[in-house]
């Protein structure tokens, strides 16, 4: 146990967007999903990568970090989460990638009483993914699409382990909020809403969480030699997506954007 590392491409203070109050978020490398407008394409690849910015030496993205490693770091901002009621949330990439690390540093922090969210995509084993939420008080559930095979169109996975666990989040009494990144040409349109509506009900979700496209992981792309394929489809507003909002408001789902 002592062993264990996995790898991290940063350790980010002071969130507030990440569960309630003011939380330590740690990314972690790697994820299953090909998402081509991901916002955070250098924690796609699992393991540390060369970043090339102009005008400068090339950098390593992501290193390699023991569990003493990252729980002093988390520790050091105690007291902002007891005054705050916020905590440590383990993202990525995909955090369930590295799954044995991740249980074994939400074990750590269920014994000193710190609040652990993760935000996943949910794609995993059945098995590893009940273990893994076993200390989770909040589930930051992404959902990139209600078809199966349109999610593995835009993602390079199907969704049906995905569902499958995040019903047994919901039917564990796991407090689950859906995040659904809303991207042009992919799953904006109103009936795109009416179909996640649809299976949100089917699985008991309550709780979704609209989230807009937006450009600011653009120039991380050519950073790493990749091809972005969204560079010229304009940025959504809160206000372009209040039709859509309203879909989930009718159908008697909490949808914030």
């Amino acid at each position: 146990m002592d062993n264990l590392t996995a790898c991290i491409f940063n350790i980010q203070k002071y969130s507030l967007h990440d569960g309630p109050g003011i939380r330590t978020v740690v990314f972690f490398k790697g994820c299953p999903l090909q998402c081509h407008w991901c916002s955070n394409p250098e924690s796609q690849y699992g393991s540390p990568q060369l970043i090339f910015e102009e005008g400068k030496p090339p950098t390593v993205l992501g290193e390699y970090r023991n569990l003493d490693y990252i729980m002093k770091e988390v520790m050091k901002d105690k007291d902002f989460y007891e005054e705050s009621k916020g905590g440590v949330t383990l993202s990525g990439g995909e955090v369930l990638l590295q799954h044995e690390f991740a249980i074994a540093l939400l074990k750590q922090l269920k014994d000193q009483g710190i609040h652990a969210a993760c935000e996943t995509t949910g794609y995993t084993s059945l098995k590893i993914f009940q273990a893994f939420i076993e200390n989770v008080d909040l589930i930051l559930f992404d959902l990139k699409h209600y078809s199966s095979q349109k999610h593995y169109e835009i993602s390079n996975v199907y969704n049906e382990k995905i569902i499958d666990n995040l019903k047994v989040a919901i039917n564990q009494g796991k407090e689950v909020i859906i995040r659904i990144p809303v991207i042009p040409g992919i799953n904006n349109s109103l009936e795109d809403a009416e179909g996640f509506c649809k299976l949100l009900k089917e699985v008991g979700a309550t709780k979704v969480n609209l989230l807009p496209f937006h450009q600011f992981g653009q120039k991380k792309y050519s950073s790493l030699n990749k091809e972005y394929k969204f560079l010229d489809v304009p940025q959504l507003q809160v206000e372009d997506l209040q039709e859509y909002k309203d879909i989930f408001l009718k159908n008697g789902l909490d949808c914030i954007l």
